[in-house]
């Protein structure tokens, strides 16, 4: 099995090291992330300046770029042959819900989605003291029953792993998509020269707690699941809007 692995929080993440070696046991895995952190560069791709590059060995590469990047890049020019799977993380904190429209990480498994290569982003759900066993080993086991079984076209799964130890974890379960209540504060400083500036406040916010939802089983200490389709077309409003009647016609001029 030929594996790529990439991550936002940048090639020295201990997230993605442990995400590397627990992959290794099952498949041959390169990496290809970020020279320094990305998070919450979402699905950008690098258009306006050229990428490097930077071989540091044992099939590592430090791309400067996003995240898609890497993936593209990874894909299309550093591996010997399309990858079997893309994996992204472990991300040191949660990407659940609303969180995943900004991720890096989760973006990175859709770049391989879109290139038609099944694919799954894992993120740990914490702040700090980061236990990674966990998360690592269910990768292996996930990325195993992924190859066994396969993924439908432009599908991937966005994974999250309660920052616990393996024995507290009450199992997995299949999820879909929270959501969040922001407060949306953005805070006003100045600098020394007296011109403000703004840092987005991205910590007040509550969790809605919904049966079924990835939110939900990490508050009951169970590994969310979440299958994602890149396929965003709202069906349901298109129906509806077919008996909208637009037919709008441009002024002569």
């Amino acid at each position: 099995m030929l594996i790529l692995v990439s991550n936002d929080d940048g090639i020295s993440s201990p997230g993605l090291g442990a995400l590397a070696d627990s992959l290794g046991r099952i498949g041959e895995v390169f990496v290809v992330a970020p020279d320094r952190e990305r998070s919450a560069v979402g699905h950008s791709l690098t258009l306006d300046v050229p990428l490097r590059v930077n071989p540091l060995g044992n099939r590592t590469f430090a791309v400067s770029g996003t995240p898609t990047d890497c993936i593209a890049l990874g894909v299309l020019k550093i591996m010997p042959s399309k990858p079997d799977l893309v994996v992204a993380g472990i991300n040191m904190g949660q990407n659940l819900g609303d969180d995943i429209t900004y991720s890096g990480t989760v973006s990175a498994a859709m770049e391989a989605a879109l290139l038609k290569i099944p694919s799954f982003a894992v993120s740990l759900v914490a702040n700090g003291d980061y236990h990674f066993e966990a998360a690592a080993d269910f990768s292996a086991y996930l990325a195993q029953i992924i190859m066994d079984r396969g993924l439908p076209p432009y599908a991937l799964l966005n994974v999250n792993v309660p920052n616990l130890d393996p024995s507290e974890i009450r199992g997995a379960a299949v999820t879909s998509l929270g959501r969040r209540h922001y407060s949306e504060a953005v805070l006003e400083k100045v600098d020394p020269r007296g011109r403000p500036y703004y840092w987005f406040g991205g910590n007040d916010y509550q969790w809605v707690h919904e049966e079924g939802t990835d939110i939900e089983a990490i508050h009951q200490k169970m590994i969310s699941v979440t299958p994602l389709h890149m396929d965003l077309t709202d069906y349901d409003l298109a129906v509806q809007m077919g008996k909208w009647k637009i037919e709008f016609q441009p002024a002569q001029r």
